[in-house]
């Protein structure tokens, strides 16, 4: 059996979208039932309740969870507010405690999705289990990784797997604490259709303010769910405070989702014709691309022929701000015609380079 063959009637179990909310860590049984109080309280729509138990950091010293003990916490919010459970497993011990806790749902972080070593351990770990898995996706937007990651699995007859989309790193100064790098989440989808695909905006924003955009283009483009840090006092948190809702808060964003209808039967050809249209207009442009970079071949052999430098700093300048101005007087995104004449840009670099 290969990924493309998998049944997941799993998540028919759960209402639908699947939420699943609660702290980022478990810091105390007390904190841990008062935020799965108050969120059973505020909305009926949370179907499953996570907490950290190991929380892998970037530095030594700090706080990284408060280990097993957090299990039997876990324990008495299923059984006193009648949540399923969940929590991230880093390793062989994780996946041993957990399962022997009864913990219902495990996943996978991206700090471990990454190092396939530490994928194959946990998937033996697992081996067999009916239990469902998660996948975020690794830091790095490596749909390879990704997917090889959930080959591990299934190689170890764990088939009730799905993903979550929690964004990538970048060095790049954005409004994103991950950049959520759609195309590369939707490239999955695309290939999988049939393994269930969670948003995780409060990785992706990093803040509280962002949340309930992404969540709703997750939405949008037919995830499955979301997965939201829910903290009962989330100023005083001992990780990621930032990112962190309120259970009534969380109620709110949950509240002003639009939920898609995937059924476009009862419009199908008004949607073929815009489509035909779009595909006149690609085609468009894939010709325009191609004489534009036949002009950049003919430059490069000029530039060779008189000893010119291929990068020139003031032509890129005038090239962006004339992008930025067409952009301003056409509505359109500047990030989004920034990028556009970026990967435009580079292309021709390398046709040049390579002349």
């Amino acid at each position: 059996m290969n990924l493309k063959e998998l049944k997941n009637n799993w998540v028919k179990d759960f209402a639908s979208p699947l939420i699943i909310a609660g702290p980022c860590s478990a810091e105390s049984e007390s904190q841990m039932l008062e935020t799965a109080k108050r969120i059973k309280e505020s909305t009926d729509a949370v179907s499953i309740f996570r907490a950290g138990i190991w929380k892998p950091r970037t530095k030594p010293n700090g706080f990284e969870g408060v280990g097993v003990i957090g299990l039997n916490w876990l324990k008495k919010v299923k059984e006193e507010y009648g949540f399923r459970t969940a929590t991230e497993v880093a390793n062989a011990h994780h996946v041993a405690a957990a399962l022997e806790a009864d913990v219902d749902i495990l996943w996978i972080g991206a700090r471990s999705t990454v190092n396939p070593f530490t994928v194959q351990e946990i998937a033996e770990a697992l081996k067999g289990t009916d239990k469902p898995v998660f996948v975020k996706n690794p830091v790095n937007p490596d749909l390879a990784l990704w997917i090889g990651a959930l080959e591990r699995l299934l190689g170890q007859d764990v088939k009730n797997l799905g993903v979550i989309h929690r964004g990538f790193s970048t060095y790049q100064k954005t409004k994103y604490r991950n950049i959520p790098n759609w195309q590369i989440a939707l490239d999955f989808k695309q290939q999988f259709p049939n393994i269930p695909m969670l948003v995780d905006p409060s990785h992706i924003c990093g803040n509280r303010t962002g949340l309930a955009g992404i969540a709703q283009e997750a939405l949008n483009v037919g995830y499955e769910g979301m997965i939201i840090e829910t903290h009962g006092n989330p100023d005083d948190a001992w990780s990621d405070a930032s990112q962190q809702i309120t259970p009534e808060v969380l109620a709110d964003l949950i509240g002003n989702l639009q939920i898609r209808n995937s059924d476009i039967s009862a419009f199908d050809d008004e949607m073929g014709r815009h489509r035909t249209l779009i595909s006149d207009l690609d085609f468009q442009l894939i010709e325009i691309l191609s004489h534009r970079m036949k002009i950049s071949e003919k430059i490069g052999t000029l530039k060779k022929e008189n000893n010119i430098a291929i990068f020139q700093p003031e032509r890129w300048k005038i090239i962006t701000e004339y992008a930025t101005q067409k952009a301003d007087e056409t509505g359109m995104s500047p990030d989004f015609i920034e990028k556009v004449f970026k990967a435009i840009h580079e292309e021709s670099i390398e046709i040049q380079n390579n002349i």
